[in-house]
């Protein structure tokens, strides 16, 4: 077992355990505290659903509903000239609402088109290069109840269209 294996094998258990020692020699009643964390994360948890769910259920109608793929060949043309596969739109439309939704669709094309295939490699990046905006603004803002989100959407959409640019950038360069 290489160094690197044993020290990330036993780096977490010793945070822990360096946190639990620390905060017993600071006199905090760790086990207290623990419990008390969990029963926040659990009413936290319990107060984010109805958020969740309604966020759920908007994505299943976009996608059952066909809109998804009719604005896919609405813009045909126009991604076709400017050089971005029309197969990596849907990820691309869907990857700043659901993580669940984008991971189901990047599934699908590399079980389609491969994984070592531009497509497949493309929806890889695409994946790790942008965020759940969306999902995000939904539950943890309405888990600590902001209303006005304008701002954080703007520049999470704009985070997102980044990540998207480079990962087309990035792919077509490096696998092109």
């Amino acid at each position: 077992m290489s160094i690197i294996s044993t020290v990330s094998l036993w780096l977490i258990p010793l945070i822990i355990g360096f946190i639990l020692l620390y905060g017993t020699f600071k006199k905090v009643p760790t086990y207290e505290s623990f419990v008390e964390g969990g029963k926040d994360g659990l009413n936290i948890a319990f107060s984010i659903i109805p958020y969740l769910v309604g966020m759920l259920v908007a994505i299943s109608i976009f996608r059952a509903s066909g809109a998804m793929e009719y604005f896919t060949g609405l813009m045909k043309p126009f991604f076709t000239m400017i050089g971005i596969p029309v197969e990596i739109v849907p990820l691309a439309l869907i990857r700043p609402i659901s993580g669940t939704a984008a991971l189901g669709l990047t599934s699908d094309i590399i079980s389609t088109y491969g994984p070592d295939s531009f497509l497949g490699r493309l929806a890889s990046t695409l994946q790790g290069s942008t965020d759940t905006t969306f999902y995000v603004l939904t539950v943890y803002f309405g888990a600590v109840g902001i209303k006005k989100m304008g701002d954080a959407l703007k520049i999470g959409l704009l985070a997102d269209l980044v990540g998207i640019i480079a990962a087309l950038v990035v792919v077509t360069l490096v696998f092109g």
